[in-house]
């Protein structure tokens, strides 16, 4: 796995690129070789933030957390991302690489999901082409934390979300 550590508004100290390199390195059992990993060491707030995201054939694993220390940050996202592989590992082993959940010792047991995710509601609405600035509004008004749209200048589905620092994010297909 080919992994890139980075940091955002901070230098980067050698102890935290080996940490990183350390602790990602067990995750190359699961992935193959042209699977890429990222690192994001970020310090904002008084909090330490580490965010890992991890692109294996086709499927995006991404996890973030904020804490006091980012050992304590990097290790809170390495169990929210082994809390996704173990729910999901039926589906994933598909797409993983082969034997990689019984070297976990994962093989029986464990969390995992046999028949899939379930749909428990459908909810259909009526769009209209509009801005995203007037889906962010109608999205406040809804109390939501994202809304879904038809752009008016391109005529694409888009969402509109309310991130953790209180911006917003657009979501366009190309």
């Amino acid at each position: 796995m080919k992994l890139t550590i980075n940091a955002r508004q901070m230098s980067l100290r050698d102890s935290l690129k080996e940490l990183a390199t350390a602790k990602m390195a067990r995750y190359d059992r699961f992935f193959a070789d042209d699977a890429t990993a990222q690192v994001t060491f970020s310090a904002r707030h008084e909090q330490e933030s580490v965010e890992v995201t991890i692109h294996s054939n086709g499927t995006v694993f991404r996890a973030e957390e904020e804490a006091d220390t980012f050992r304590t940050a990097l290790d809170g996202a390495m169990d929210s991302l082994d809390r996704q592989i173990r729910k999901n590992k039926t589906i994933l082993e598909k797409r993983m690489r082969s034997g990689a959940f019984n070297e976990m010792g994962w093989a029986d047991g464990g969390e995992a999901v046999t028949d899939g995710p379930h749909i428990v509601r459908i909810k259909n609405f009526d769009t209209k082409p509009m801005t995203p600035e007037e889906a962010i509004l109608y999205m406040d008004l809804s109390d939501h934390s994202f809304y879904v749209f038809v752009e008016q200048a391109s005529g694409k589905t888009c969402v509109v979300y309310r991130r953790k620092d209180g911006d917003y994010g657009l979501i366009c297909p190309q």
